[in-house]
């Protein structure tokens, strides 16, 4: 499986990552990659960017040396907030990307697995969210069954993360829970990303173990988004208006 798009990545400005755009766009052109989203995380997170950052990422080019960049976001379920993520809609509405993931630190470290699905639930049915991002993390046990159903349901893709299967991730340590999501995705049909998770740029398009585990479950290369950057592409204008997509222009 060749895959030409990477959905997942994080620039210095999540905090813990330690690579540039530029470097991030750079190291995606070396390895023959058409389009990357940079992702970094919502700023509930210790060391995110404030939500400035997001309104203004407008300012990046929309084609850096070649390469497609969506301007996004791996935003956070939180509680209280009038949507039930970290940025409001009104700014998830103006970026190309807009991905959700659960972590540390964002207000459910305690919470049981009925609560974290119905969390992350209510994300899946935002129609401003396109991606859950590592479902099957083990500190946040989810009702695999439902949630994949919920992406069928809103057409919301499922990712493939690279990263929880890398030895120097925390995640690591138990996949059964990605392992699961990988199972349920090609069962029911569910739109897949394989992503790299990266938070250094030389990891960008780092997809070789994902790869594998999409294959053993038999997930149909047809439901890969991430296949190529006019198949992205394709997907996301389909769903909503992305009305910053080429703001920026091309930079070579």
């Amino acid at each position: 499986m060749r895959l030409l798009a990477d959905l997942h990545t994080h620039s210095v400005a999540s905090g813990h990552a330690y690579s540039t755009i530029g470097e991030l766009a750079a190291a995606a052109s070396a390895k023959g990659l058409e389009l990357i989203a940079v992702t970094d995380h919502g700023p509930t997170l210790p060391g995110a960017p404030h939500q400035w950052y997001f309104g203004n990422m407008k300012v990046i080019p929309a084609v850096l040396g070649g390469v497609r960049i969506l301007k996004g976001v791996e935003a956070n379920p939180v509680p209280g907030s009038d949507n039930g993520i970290d940025l409001p809609d009104e700014l998830l509405s103006r970026l190309d990307f807009v991905a959700v993931g659960l972590h540390p630190t964002a207000g459910y470290d305690d919470a049981d697995a009925d609560t974290l699905t119905t969390v992350l639930l209510r994300a899946i049915a935002n129609p401003l969210v396109d991606m859950i991002t590592h479902p099957g993390n083990p500190s946040f046990p989810v009702d695999v069954d439902r949630i994949v159903a919920a992406c069928v349901e809103h057409g919301v893709i499922v990712e493939l993360n690279n990263a929880s299967y890398e030895a120097a991730g925390t995640r690591s340590r138990d996949t059964s829970g990605e392992l699961a999501f990988a199972r349920a995705a090609a069962r029911e049909g569910a739109l897949v990303a394989i992503d790299s998770d990266a938070h250094y740029h030389a990891h960008v398009g780092r997809f070789a173990r994902a790869i594998e585990v999409a294959e053993s479950v038999g997930i149909a290369e047809d439901r890969v988004v991430n296949r190529d950057a006019a198949t992205v592409l394709a997907h996301l204008t389909a769903r909503r208006a992305r009305p910053q997509l080429d703001i920026g222009g091309v930079v070579d």
